[in-house]
């Protein structure tokens, strides 16, 4: 009887579905890739710089079903976590929060109201820094990507890599890309 009561339960543990990150006291997610930082874009630039990755800028809010979404089901994903951890320096932002942050031209703003200075009006929005910083500006204006919404597995695999190859440099649009490695069976 022990021995099925111990399948039974590694079985059920098997079957159990990933747990997303822990919450935070602002209500989002907390997985340990994000870095706590004083969300001054220059600072955070550099720093990403210094660790040689790219910076990536995650705009959620408090009971996004979307942002609980791409935490339960896509960023635990060990392909897309694995590329997270090792080429992306990744700075969370509330949509309504009140944290001050510093962009690139020196403004300082609660979080809330840069997202409004940066157009951002959705969660989650995914936005990628350049690998420089730029003179002067806004981080919307400096931002090489930026992707509202969640996305399954494969678009967001697809959009960490394309930034990473500096897709947004070439001729190839990025749903052309997604569409192209989407039909490669070996991607």
């Amino acid at each position: 009887m022990k021995l099925t009561t111990l399948l039974a339960a590694g079985f059920a543990a098997l079957a159990a579905p990933v747990l997303a990150s822990p919450m935070g006291d602002d209500g989002l997610h907390k997985p340990d890739w994000l870095r706590e930082t004083f969300r001054d874009m220059r600072e955070d630039l550099g720093e990403a710089q210094a660790e040689s990755r790219r910076m990536l800028v995650i705009w959620e809010q408090r009971g996004c079903i979307y942002c609980t979404k791409m935490h339960e089901e896509v960023f635990p994903d060990p392909e897309i976590e694995a590329l997270i951890r090792k080429n992306y320096f990744v700075v969370q932002m509330n949509l309504f929060g009140d944290v001050e942050v510093t962009d690139f031209d020196g403004t300082v703003l609660p979080e809330k109201e840069m997202a409004a200075r940066w157009g951002v009006m959705f969660t989650p929005t995914l936005m990628f820094m350049p690998e420089t910083a730029p003179e002067g500006g806004t981080a919307a204006q400096a931002a090489v990507a930026t992707m509202p919404g969640a996305f399954g597995k494969g678009t967001t695999r697809a959009l960490l890599q394309w930034v990473l190859d500096r897709g947004y440099e070439g001729d190839e649009h990025f749903q052309k890309y997604v569409a192209r490695t989407m039909a490669d069976p070996s991607n």
